[in-house]
């Protein structure tokens, strides 16, 4: 007699028929043997009854086939019984990776989008939908089947694809001429006069809306790890966005200085490309090898406005490998600009990013009265 292949049946109900049939066994023997009525062993040979893990380990020790073979069966019956019973839902994808890539419930609470409940699927989906302009969440331009309308230089996550969305429509809203390069030049001359005081810090917003930039600061979303932004959004309308996520005065003027080279290269301005600076500190904020041709010309000048590299190179020159704080000051003054700059750039260059922090002056405070300010308990009236 051919031996019984479990592979040979669908359904567990089948295979146990098959075994009773190969033994010469009624269903009433297995009933007697189980210790279950008639009527139970019928359920599980029509399959009406489903085969769980106690009732599998009785059968194997009936029939000396693993419990396994029985489970296995079990479920595949069951899956291929859902499949053509359910529905399918076209969205689930697309709002698994909405729902898992972006931080709603940050989201709702910072005012982005208009939603009381997190929970809420269709609230929520409505919200999404309106903060990124689509008429359905599906459309959302960040998921990989929708057609996008802007690209962003290299990778970028959903969290930080939020953050640029927000960054465009609070610029979209602001009233600022026509941006040149002779305009943008003249900018970055007023600038470099600003940094030898903390507080002078205070008219950059002023200084690069007379020019045409629009700046605009966004507290970064949870995981972003995003310093800054720029894009365009037309050929005369470059768009600065900052998240001074690292409130120190090194990090606000290097930042912005590499955001400024990228509007007067005109990065992205052709292809309509963002380009997004995330985590712009240590190699990233160098000029080796692994940086892209257009972060290591933006790194270079933002070094180079910060602190003079030349003469930088000389004091280190000097003084290494023992920098002295009088030393430190003694520099800064010569060169009119603050200490912290000077600092930011020693531990940078030495990897030592334990000196000299008491000059790591805080900006954020002095810049933010008079910036466009998303975040830290403010919303931008932007969509009234």
């Amino acid at each position: 007699m051919k031996k019984i292949a479990p592979t040979d049946y669908k359904t567990p109900g089948q295979l146990i028929d098959a075994l009773l049939a190969e033994r010469g066994w009624h269903k009433r023997v297995l009933a007697i043997i189980l210790g279950i009525d008639d009527s139970g062993v019928n359920r599980i040979v029509s399959d009406k009854r489903a085969v769980d893990a106690p009732l599998a380990i009785a059968l194997e020790e009936v029939f000396d086939v693993p419990a396994e073979t029985f489970l296995d069966l079990q479920k595949s019956y069951d899956l291929a019984r859902a499949r053509i019973t359910a529905r399918p839902d076209p969205k689930r994808a697309a709002r698994a990776q909405l729902f898992g890539g972006l931080p709603v419930a940050e989201m709702i609470k910072r005012g982005w989008l208009e939603a009381e409940n997190p929970r809420d699927v269709a609230e929520v989906e409505s919200a999404i939908s309106k903060f990124f302009k689509v008429d359905t969440d599906s459309e959302v331009e960040i998921l990989p089947h929708a057609a996008k309308k802007t690209e962003v230089l290299g990778s970028a996550t959903f969290v930080q694809l939020a953050w640029l969305y927000r960054v465009r429509e609070i610029a979209s809203e602001m009233l600022v001429p026509k941006f040149t390069q002779q305009a943008g030049r003249k900018a970055v001359e007023r600038l470099s006069s600003l940094l030898a005081a903390a507080e002078e810090a205070r008219h950059v917003p002023r200084i690069l809306a007379e020019s045409g930039i629009r700046f605009v600061v966004v507290e970064s979303l949870t995981g972003a790890k995003i310093d800054g932004a720029c894009m365009w959004l037309n050929e005369h309308s470059p768009v600065i966005g900052m998240s001074i996520r690292h409130d120190r005065i090194d990090n606000f003027w290097f930042v912005l200085r590499h955001e400024l080279e990228h509007v007067l290269q005109g990065h992205g301005r052709e292809t309509r490309q963002t380009i997004l600076d995330a985590e712009l500190e240590g190699e990233n904020a160098g000029t080796g090898a692994n940086v892209s041709d257009e972060e290591r010309v933006a790194n270079a000048a933002a070094a180079d406005f910060c602190v003079p590299q030349k003469k930088l190179d000389a004091f280190i020159a000097r003084k290494a490998p023992f920098f002295a704080e009088r030393d430190l000051l003694g520099f800064a003054k010569t060169i009119n600009v603050h200490p912290g700059l000077i600092a930011g750039q020693l531990q940078h260059r030495t990897g030592r990013y334990d000196r000299f922090r008491a000059h790591l002056s805080k900006i954020r405070s002095i810049v933010a009265p008079s910036a466009m300010v998303d975040g830290w308990g403010d919303i931008a009236p932007v969509g009234l």
